[in-house]
């Protein structure tokens, strides 16, 4: 498979196959990403949602297959070098579940860290751009705050500006608001529309299905290890051509 920037996919992955112990999480999964959109990834648990978006960023290295992300590609099939992986890591940044921000570090720190640490960026300019990028997310008073002061909400807000201060080609978000009490579900999702309109490229992984069909141009419906259903959010959530997906969708927004 090859692949360059000017392309209109940014991120193509073919034959994707993970496993952990005797356990096939990935079973083969191909599926591509138009530059510039939104794609959800939806499924119940344990179908494989969070593996296969950990592998888009190498957290999770697939067994098999092939992984291109903007202008860089991995074949797993093949020795894969740390160089390598951490220029592939290097396109894309990853929001997780659990916010994972550094608790001894303040807001602007945490948002700093790997513009100036790892990207060497002058800290100055690293500084001003995360400053603007903590007003963008509604958090520009808390910027010489801890992760302890802040809501769940505002923890996850901050992790948005700590991936998106990466200036990455791609942003991979984990069940944003899984961990998030319902009244703080709405501020996080804002954002992550905000960042829709703005162009960016995302992939979502997310139980939020009206947010997936309000803000993604594709949903990925995920069971099994297997990519089952395809395509946008009015064929997949309100056409659905599988009857597992259909189930799946009935339980979820028909909740005895």
């Amino acid at each position: 498979m090859t692949g360059s920037a000017e392309d209109e996919y940014r991120v193509v992955a073919a034959g994707v196959e993970k496993a952990f112990g005797a356990n096939r999480v990935l079973k083969g999964v191909s599926f591509t990403v138009r530059r510039g959109t939104a794609t959800a990834i939806i499924g119940p648990s344990g179908s494989g949602k969070t593996t296969l978006l950990r592998t888009l960023n190498a957290l999770d290295r697939a067994d098999a297959g092939v992984i291109r992300v903007d202008d860089v590609e991995l074949d797993f099939g093949t020795p894969v070098s740390k160089p390598d992986v951490r220029r592939f890591q290097s396109r894309s940044g990853f929001v997780f579940q659990g916010h994972n921000l550094f608790p001894h570090r303040t807001v602007l720190q945490n948002v700093i860290e790997g513009p100036v640490f790892v990207q060497k960026r002058p800290r100055d300019e690293a500084v001003a751009e995360a400053v603007a990028l903590l007003d963008q997310v509604g958090l520009a008073d808390k910027q010489d705050r801890y992760p302890y002061q802040l809501s769940g909400g505002q923890q996850q807000r901050v992790g948005i500006a700590r991936a998106v201060a990466l200036k990455p080609q791609l942003l991979l978000f984990d069940e944003p608001t899984s961990a998030l009490d319902p009244e703080l579900v709405g501020e996080v999702l804002s954002v992550i529309k905000d960042l829709a309109v703005e162009g960016w490229t995302l992939v979502i992984v997310t139980h939020e299905i009206q947010f997936a069909k309000q803000v993604s141009q594709q949903v990925l419906f995920t069971d099994d290890g297997l990519i089952l259903e395809r395509g946008t959010p009015d064929e997949v959530i309100g056409d659905p051509k599988e009857e597992r997906t259909r189930q799946f969708l009935d339980r979820i927004l028909n909740p005895l």
